[in-house]
């Protein structure tokens, strides 16, 4: 399977420290960017997409790969959390860092398929 698109976002929890929340809107940020009509070029259905998603935060362990997968309408997806994104301290030092996460989505598809 050869990549085709590859999208990167950014996200952040401001007040929360919802390392999941941010990651969220990293994907959102990635696919929000773009409207490209990938399957359709290649006449595979959207369903045939195979979607690697890979997020970047200060505490993998703390996001729910789930809820990221949940943001895409269609495709086989697959979350792989790592280390990466920031923690920025607050000013005053007390309460949740603002949390940034980083995610680079990567679509291909099976283009060896049996016809």
């Amino acid at each position: 399977m050869d990549t085709l698109l590859v999208e990167f976002g950014m996200g952040s929890s401001l007040r929360r420290g919802d390392y999941t929340q941010a990651a969220k809107r990293a994907v959102q940020d990635a696919l929000w960017h773009n409207s490209i009509n990938l399957a359709e070029l290649f006449g595979f259905d959207k369903t045939d997409m195979r979607i690697r998603l890979d997020v970047g935060v200060q505490k993998p362990e703390e996001v729910d790969a789930d809820v990221l997968a949940e943001v895409f309408p269609y495709g086989h997806v697959t979350v792989n959390v790592g280390k990466g994104g920031l923690d920025v301290p607050r000013p005053e030092g007390t309460g949740n860092p603002t949390i940034m996460a980083n995610v680079a989505l990567s679509v291909s598809f099976d283009m060896e398929r049996s016809i």
